[in-house]
Parts: structure tokens; C-alpha cells; sequence
């Protein structure tokens, strides 16, 4: 049978507003059916449940995009390798899928909305199934925490050796897991362009009630080992000689300073803005690299951003706001990283201004607690 692109969007049209409740009964399901399978999931599954329904959210409305969605499955099934996942699991997922979707949909459901639903999942599962079969890099890296440099109160820079080569592209991100919370699991992405010791940056703000965030900003130490998944992530450096705008906002700063470095090392030379936006001065948390990247390379002018301390003598105002204030970049390539609200916001006046939708860089996962 067919793909009917259709008939899944307008089922799980109907599962949406009660996403969180689908969410658990599909892990009930799920986990009744196989109980060995729930040792593979965190103590708490809060966040689990959030990601599970935003990962099938981007599936369902992408079945008209074959070729971004088999993008999008393959790099789920090779980074699903960390979890554990293996073919014969596969089939009780799709089982607890579909009985959820029909359970939550059964005022419209028919032999051929589960059809369709059937022959979605078993597309979907193949294209995972066959990356992670057709992958070579391991399915983590143990790394050795080197360096932990509190930045303030909430913030630390952390530097990590894996134990064996990890190949990425700047402006990429990994998931980390500490032996602090087994099987926990958060993305934060790589500050440094890649490096002849192999070694990384993360740039980690601790989140009130973050597992892994906390572990890391507030109990890890020099010596320390972390897991850390596959580098993901598309906000990769430009292929085009254009001057680059880059907008961060507090840690979001990570990737574009990975971007900005490896620009740098290219030897190219565009002119490139990087707004660099905070709360409070006392947040400006990497100015002295920043700095020291600015001196060295005289096409680059960083300029930090606050936008809730009035005593703060320096550029002032919302990130979305202060980017209308400067000349026209319809010329730019843009990357735009940090809080959703301020990167959606940022986004739309870009476009606005004439920044082209292709030319506007983000990456749709933000750090995570």
C-alpha cells in the first residue's frame, strides 16, 4: 500500500491537544507489553514523554518531505545506538504507537487510517533500522572531564577529552549522560571548532530542576567521566564568502562561537556581527575570550547585549529588537541560537528585513536541563 500522508496528518490532528496523556498511555502500553524494555528509560519520564511527541510531530508533518525525512530518521536510528535500541524492539514501539493513535482517535478511525498509520511506521522504522545497521562510529564516547571553570553563579565552561576520535562539524551538538543520572540524557552543543587534541567545549547554564545540567555546573570535577552520544545537529558553517550575522542568546552563544572559530581558521575573511544578548551584565559570561577572538581578527565585532540591567552602560534592549537597529543584513547569512521565544521572534524579523528563510541558520533542539 501506498504512503497516505493525509490520512496520518489528519488522525494525529486529533491526538495533538492531548498529547501528554497519548504520551503515557503509550509508554503504559509500551511497558506492560514489554517490561525488560523499561530499564532502557530514565527514572523519570517527563522529558521522555516531550520528546517522544515532538519527534513524532516533526514525523508526521514531514511525510511530504521524503528527503528531510529520511535525513531526520536516519540520524534518530543512529543515535538511538546509545539507548540500546536494537530491530527486534522496533516492532512493540510500533505496536504501543498504533494502539495509542487508535485509542485517541477512535471517533474517526477506519481499516485505512491504520493502514496508513501501518505503512508509515514500517517506512519510518526501516530507515532507522537500516542507518543504525550501516553506521561505523561508536554508539557513545566515554570522555574525561579536563577543565571545569565556573563562568557565574549558574554557569560552567567544561573542556572533555573523549577516550577515542569523535568526528563533527562546528556548530553541532552532543547528548551528555552522567554517572550522576544513569540513563538521563541532555544535548548541549560544542563551543569549539574541532581540535588537533580532539578535546571539547561545552557551554552548560544550570536549570532550576535540571538533572543533568545541576550534575554538571555544580558536582562535576577535574577527572570526571561523562558519556557522550553522536554530534548532531544542522546549524554547520556556510558554504558561501557572505558576512555572517550571528545572534546569541546566553548559552546559545556555544554553537555560533564553534561557527565563528572555524570561519576564522578557514582563512576567509567576511565581515561578522555577533550579538551576544544576556539579562544582566553580570551574564556576559565569555566576554574575555570573546574578546581575544575579536583582537585577533579584526573582521569580527562582537557586541554584548543586556537586556534587564539599566545600569549596564553598553548596547541595551530584546535581541529581536536590537537586530532592527543596525543596517539591512538581507545581504547576511544569519545564525540565530538560544531561547525559543527569542530565536522564533528573531527569525520572523529577519525575514521581515529581507533575510531570506534558505539563508537563516538555527537549530530546532535547544539545550536542555
Amino acid at each position: 500500500m501506498p504512503l497516505n500522508p493525509r490520512l496520518v496528518k489528519e488522525s494525529f490532528s486529533v491526538v495533538e491537544p492531548v498529547a501528554e496523556k497519548a504520551a503515557g498511555y503509550f509508554y503504559g502500553r509500551l511497558f506492560t507489553q514489554c517490561p525488560h524494555m523499561r530499564g532502557m528509560f530514565p527514572p523519570g519520564m517527563e522529558v521522555q514523554r516531550d520528546r517522544l511527541f515532538n519527534a513524532l510531530t516533526r514525523v508526521v508533518w514531514m511525510l511530504d518531505s521524503p528527503e528531510g525525512l529520511a535525513s531526520y530518521l536516519a540520524q534518530l536510528g543512529r543515535d538511538h545506538r546509545k539507548y540500546g535500541v536494537s530491530p527486534e524492539h522496533y516492532g512493540a514501539v510500533g505496536s504501543a504507537l498504533l494502539a495509542t493513535i487508535r485509542h485517541f482517535a477512535a471517533e474517526i478511525w477506519t481499516d485505512e487510517i491504520e493502514a496508513a498509520w501501518t505503512e508509515a511506521y514500517a517506512m519510518a522504522a526501516k530507515i532507522m533500522i537500516d542507518a543504525a545497521a550501516a553506521e561505523t562510529t561508536p554508539p557513545w564516547w566515554l570522555a574525561e572531564v579536563t577543565d571545569h571553570e565556573p563562568r557565574t553563579r549558574d554557569i560552567a565552561v567544561l573542556t572533555l577529552r573523549p577516550s577515542q576520535r569523535m568526528d563533527f562539524v562546528p556548530g553541532q551538538y552532543v547528548t551528555v549522560q552522567t554517572a550522576r543520572w544513569p540513563r538521563v540524557w541532555r544535548r548541549f552543543s560544542i563551543a569549539n571548532a574541532p581540535r588537533p587534541d580532539g578535546s571539547l567545549r561545552l557551554h552548560v547554564r544550570a536549570v532550576p530542576g535540571g538533572w543533568v545540567s545541576t550534575a554538571l555546573v555544580r558536582h562535576t570535577r577535574i577527572g570526571d567521566q561523562l558519556l557522550l552520544g553522536p554530534p548532531v545537529g544542522t546549524m554547520t558553517p556556510p558554504e558561501t564568502d557572505r558576512d555572517l550575522l550571528c545572534v546569541a542568546g546566553g548559552t546559545g552563544l556555544a554553537p555560533l562561537k564553534a561557527v565563528i572559530e572555524h570561519v576564522v581558521a578557514s582563512g576567509a575573511r567576511p565581515n561578522i556581527h555577533l550579538l551576544f544578548g544576556v539579562r544582566r551584565a553580570c551574564d556576559l559570561y565569555d566576554m574575555p575570550d570573546l574578546a581575544r577572538m575579536e583582537a585577533a581578527f579584526p573582521w569580527l565585532r562582537v557586541v554584548p547585549v543586556v537586556s534587564d540591567d539599566l545600569a549596564y552602560d553598553g548596547m541595551r534592549g530584546r535581541l529581536p529588537d536590537v537586530v532592527e537597529r543596525f543596517h539591512s543584513w538581507a545581504d547576511h547569512e544569519a545564525y540565530v541560537c538560544g531561547p525559543p521565544g527569542m530565536v522564533n521572534e528573531t527569525v520572523r524579523r529577519l525575514q521581515s528585513s529581507g533575510v531570506p528563510l534558505a539563508r537563516i541558520h538555527r537549530d530546532p533542539v535547544q539545550n536542555e536541563a
